[in-house]
């Protein structure tokens, strides 16, 4: 777990940043991603674990787009015949509500230590009913997020500990407003302001599993953004500087209990990710813009509320519309990355292998541009029948090299092919596989001309040398350890 170690001026010294005017859509924007949506389909709002995953990969268009309009992409893969088998169960949504629940109780008096423990050991403790809990309701998201930043201006004029159950934060993306609910904030006496996020696994031995401590501080960063935009706006109403903490409060369960045990984790790094990512997002109007003529993600749902009615083949014909940015990395992000990966496949594109590898190939785009590359500087350095000068094969491989190439691209869901062609070095994992896409012959593409020391040709031959060479190994390791068998009697 990333636990902070604070060596740093005090965040008060620094002057807050002032954040433009968070805007609204405009009546024709908002017209236009209502089409998108469906007649009679309200839009699917945003959390921070989404503009986390939507930070991750700023280039995919098709995802700015459909959480720009609200689009529910789960439903929108269903009825593309490539659903995404993950979600959060019921099971684990009732037991983090649970918790949540417990560390809250009695006005938060729990997590107010957890926090004074953690964060603000030098400040006078949170005295039992002395920590207020302002009331958020109000009518709309619009309405809370206002009833929020009116709540957090006067706790922070009013000093002394306050605790903000579900604020509802605004933050730009893609130039629409999103609305982000936190599952806490507080303020300090000193007028700074916390984030908390409660999670349901378990924190054993004060350490958590580093993977989901990782995804919660994504999240959390999200939240801070989203704050920092409330902190100017108060500074610049009331003159007073107001430090947005960089650490936020990580609570879980202690162990395998229902007691909370909670550490301060160190968001830096997450924050300048996020907020540099989300710069780099292209205005869901501008995309909107460029659309076909009556494009739309509408379902068609039948009078049930369930049944799909519009065919999957005009569905696709819309999603493929915008462009996307597949990476591996959208398996366990994004609710559409089955589809982007079967049409990736389709294509032949060399993301499929991993952002890596595609790296690596610099202007190779597909499989086939790859190999093509590969065996021209092959042809060039060897002779007609194909042979090089040190014996090999047109392909580059000696036989077991030939077969482990087959045996690599022969993975049925397409994860290990990003484990194709890795190197001793970890440099080279550019040998891309045959597979699906069948071998390249000559397709007339004008990389006929790369060198021999191009470097994707280099690397991808330097990759199925290795690979070659690792694999025979293993099988000769493999059938010395084997005992050798008694014969029949």
């Amino acid at each position: 777990m990333n636990v902070f170690r604070d060596s740093r001026p005090a965040a008060a010294d620094r002057p807050p940043r002032q954040p433009p005017p968070l805007p609204q859509p405009t009546t024709g924007l908002r017209q236009r991603l209502s089409e998108l949506r469906g007649p009679g389909v309200r839009p699917r709002p945003l959390d921070a674990r989404a503009l986390a995953a939507l930070a991750a990969n700023p280039g995919c268009r098709r995802r700015s787009l459909l959480d720009g309009a609200g689009v529910d992409k789960a439903a929108l893969a269903g009825a593309l015949g490539s659903p995404a088998p993950f979600g959060q169960s019921q099971f684990a949504l009732a037991r983090g509500n649970s918790f949540e629940a417990r560390v809250k109780a009695d006005d938060g008096a729990d997590l107010m230590r957890l926090l004074h423990e953690r964060m603000d050991a030098g400040a006078a403790p949170p005295e039992p009913g002395a920590v207020a809990v302002p009331d958020l309701s109000a009518a709309g998201p619009e309405g809370r997020a206002a009833r929020t930043a009116l709540a957090l201006r006067e706790a922070t004029t009013a000093g002394g500990w306050t605790l903000l159950d579900h604020p509802m934060l605004t933050l730009e993306v893609a130039g629409s407003p999103a609305y982000l609910e936190p599952d806490a904030v507080v303020v300090h006496p000193d007028g700074g302001w916390t984030v908390v996020e409660i999670k349901s696994f378990p924190m054993i031995d004060g350490a958590a599993d580093p993977a989901k401590v990782g995804a919660a501080a994504r999240q959390a960063a999200v939240y801070v953004l989203a704050l920092e935009r409330v902190a100017a706006q108060v500074a610049a109403a009331t003159g007073r500087t107001v430090p947005v903490r960089d650490r936020v409060l990580l609570v879980c369960p202690k162990d395998f209990a229902n007691l909370p045990a909670a550490e301060a984790v160190d968001v830096r790094k997450q924050l300048a990710t996020t907020r540099r990512q989300l710069q780099r997002l292209t205005k869901v109007e501008e995309i909107a813009g460029q659309l076909p003529p009556g494009t739309t993600f509408d379902l068609r749902l039948a009078d049930d509320g369930k049944t799909v009615t519009r065919s999957a083949e005009e569905l696709a014909e819309a999603v493929e519309a915008v462009d996307a940015a597949y990476a591996p990395e959208c398996l366990s992000a994004c609710e559409l990355a089955f589809h982007c990966r079967g049409r990736s496949r389709a294509a032949g594109a060399v993301e499929t292998l991993g952002r890596g590898v595609r790296g690596e190939l610099g202007g190779l785009r597909t499989v086939a541009e790859v190999l093509e590359a590969a065996r021209t500087e092959r042809a060039e350095d060897g002779t007609e029948d194909g042979r090089t000068g040190d014996g090999r094969t047109g392909d580059g491989l000696t036989g077991a090299g030939s077969r482990a190439r087959t045996d690599c691209g022969a993975a049925a869901d397409g994860r290990a092919r990003t484990d194709c062609g890795a190197a001793a070095d970890g440099r080279a994992r550019t040998d891309a596989p045959t597979g699906p896409y069948g071998r390249a012959g000559a397709d007339g593409h004008p990389d006929t001309d790369l060198s021999p020391d191009a470097p994707a040709a280099e690397a991808l031959r330097r990759a199925a040398t290795l690979r070659a060479e690792a694999l025979a190994a293993a099988r000769r390791a493999q059938a010395s350890a084997q005992p050798e068998e008694a014969p029949c009697r």
